[in-house]
């Protein structure tokens, strides 16, 4: 299960959006995270990761979207179940092997 959220959605997608807005102009662009984190009291890595993670979602910048890596974490957790099943069954059918080649009393 994952850690309780620090801050609320609605905080991190205004900043966000503060973020992107102040990018558009160059002359504000420089040092534009560490400003808003401060306007907002979020620390400034915390909204870099908020922005990154926005920028890759939007296509803007290359990496695994959201929604990919959820999927992939969903397809590696089928994968271990079923590889654990069928170890499971790989036991279960060599244990009945054994059974059926034992000679009958």
């Amino acid at each position: 299960m994952p850690a309780p959220r620090k801050y609320p959605d609605e905080l991190r997608e205004r900043a966000v959006r503060m973020v992107m807005e102040v990018r558009r102009d160059p002359a504000a662009a420089a040092g534009a995270i560490g400003r808003i984190a401060g306007q907002l009291g979020v620390h400034p890595e915390a909204l870099r990761g908020w922005v990154k993670r926005a920028e890759i979602d939007g296509g803007q910048r290359p990496g695994t979207t959201s929604s990919d890596a959820q999927r992939i974490a969903e397809l590696e957790r089928e994968n271990r179940e079923l590889r654990r099943a069928n170890g499971i069954l790989r036991s279960a059918s060599a244990f009945f092997a054994a059974e059926l080649d034992r000679p009958a009393r």
